[in-house]
């Protein structure tokens, strides 16, 4: 005798194959949010021998678009100098919209700080290259960036701050 498929229990109890069980995280958009390019020293800069000290800034930024939808903001800036003064400096927002659902506070933090940034830096570094380029300059390739080891110092110095506790010293290489 075959079973009626609308009165099997079994089939009622398990969840619908379209509703994934447990944390989601999805990537839905990346996109340039803002950029700047500076050469003010330009074109007496060309003229000398190109052997600058370059200085890198990281931040990142998070906000809640909606409930489980978040915007995250790598800005990366970029300073050449020659002799105390910019060759050139850049500025770049690499953007992107990710749905994160059903992750603790913990776990949510770590992803928005960590796993986004990860996604979002090579297109931001591909942003700072072209127009180094577009200037003019040679071309500036960023290493990899380790956002775990980031986001772990920045929890132990967040630790240490609230403890009373000197931050140990950071090194920049």
């Amino acid at each position: 005798m075959a079973e009626n498929e609308g009165n099997n229990p079994e089939a009622a109890a398990a969840p619908a194959a379209d509703q994934p069980e447990g944390p989601q995280f999805a990537l839905q958009r990346i996109y340039l949010k803002d950029s700047s390019f500076e050469s003010p020293r330009s074109p007496t800069v060309f003229q000398g021998q190109w052997q600058p000290k370059i200085n890198f800034d990281i931040k990142t930024k998070n906000s809640m678009i909606q409930e489980g939808v978040f915007e995250v903001v790598l800005v990366l800036t970029v300073e050449a100098t020659l002799e105390d003064e910019p060759g050139f400096i850049v500025e770049v927002h690499q953007a992107g919209v990710f749905t994160a659902k059903d992750f603790d506070s913990a776990q949510l933090e770590q992803l928005l700080a960590t796993v986004c940034p990860n996604i979002l830096f090579p297109y931001a570094r591909e942003v700072i290259d072209s127009l180094v380029v577009k200037g003019s300059f040679p071309a500036l390739t960023l290493a990899p960036i380790n956002f775990d080891a980031l986001y772990t110092q920045q929890k132990q110095a967040a630790e240490a701050n609230a403890n009373g506790e000197a931050p140990a010293p950071e090194s920049v290489n």
